[in-house]
């Protein structure tokens, strides 16, 4: 009996520090899982984790890899998870004036390429859901499948809520005229224009997607569930999930059920 209570101990003990040690992970800005890739002419930051099937995440405007703090570790046990700062994000400078969704797009086509991935599965949450449904209209080759949660076609008040639609009209309206000076002021104000002038899709342009894909909102989404609707509505072999109780976080307010959910589409059990 003591033999077993001393071992119980000690595996409390293991298992705590293992959860402290994944608490502890700098999701973002992790040297050992980190490195710089050479792409379409930027250096691109990349984090690795796991191994398995490639799973490529794609975060939101004006976030970075630590967006998806409480996925990583989740898909990391059976997935090589590639976690991405997406062009002109995080520790992906982008000195250049345009931006857009193809060109981020075909940015992660390139990163695939560049670390020899045939293809890959997809999680992209807003701005990266976006780019997860351009993958897979641009680059179909890439993507077994994709789940985008939070994502619209275009920038306007029938794709975005109309109180996150004014908000953007009201800081555009203030800030159009003036004259940004630092690098930091100038990149938010790019990374700002992307979502107030983009993504332009069109629904018919959805019917090229070939992959089983899974659309997700949260049912008081900064993106209406109508537009949501429409998105699912238009793709061949698409699922629709309206996450309870969630709104534009779904992946950090439902995360238990929201990884499960998504591995077992990706997996193709569940939907």
């Amino acid at each position: 009996m003591k033999k077993l209570l001393l071992l119980l101990c000690l595996l409390h003990i293991v298992v705590g520090l293992t959860y402290a040690q994944q608490k502890k992970v700098p999701y973002g800005n992790n040297p050992a899982a980190g490195r710089y890739y050479n792409i379409r002419g930027i250096k691109m930051y990349v984090e690795v984790y796991g191994q398995g099937k490639p799973l490529l995440l794609t975060h939101g405007n004006g976030g970075s890899i630590f967006a998806f703090r409480k996925n990583i570790s989740y898909f990391a046990k059976k997935y090589k998870v590639i976690a991405v700062d997406s062009r002109a994000h995080g520790k992906s400078t982008d000195g250049r004036d345009s931006l857009s969704f193809e060109m981020m797009a075909d940015d992660f086509a390139t990163l695939l390429d560049t670390m020899h991935i045939a293809k890959s599965y997809v999680l992209g949450w807003s701005d990266g859901g976006i780019n997860a449904i351009l993958m897979a209209m641009r680059h179909p080759d890439k993507v077994i499948r994709f789940a985008a949660t939070g994502a619209n076609l275009w920038p306007d008040s029938t794709a975005l809520t109309p109180a996150t639609w004014k908000d953007m009209r009201d800081y555009y309206g203030k800030n159009k005229d003036k004259k940004w000076t630092t690098a930091k002021e100038k990149n938010n104000w790019k990374i700002f224009m992307l979502d107030w002038l983009q993504p332009n899709v069109k629904l018919s342009a959805l019917k090229t997607i070939k992959c089983p894909s899974l659309i997700i909102c949260g049912d008081h989404d900064l993106i209406p569930i109508e537009h949501t609707a429409a998105i699912y509505e238009n793709i061949a072999k698409a699922y629709m999930w309206v996450v309870p109780n969630s709104g534009h976080g779904t992946l950090i307010e439902h995360t238990d059920e929201f990884n499960k959910k998504v591995d077992d589409f990706f997996m193709g059990k569940g939907f």
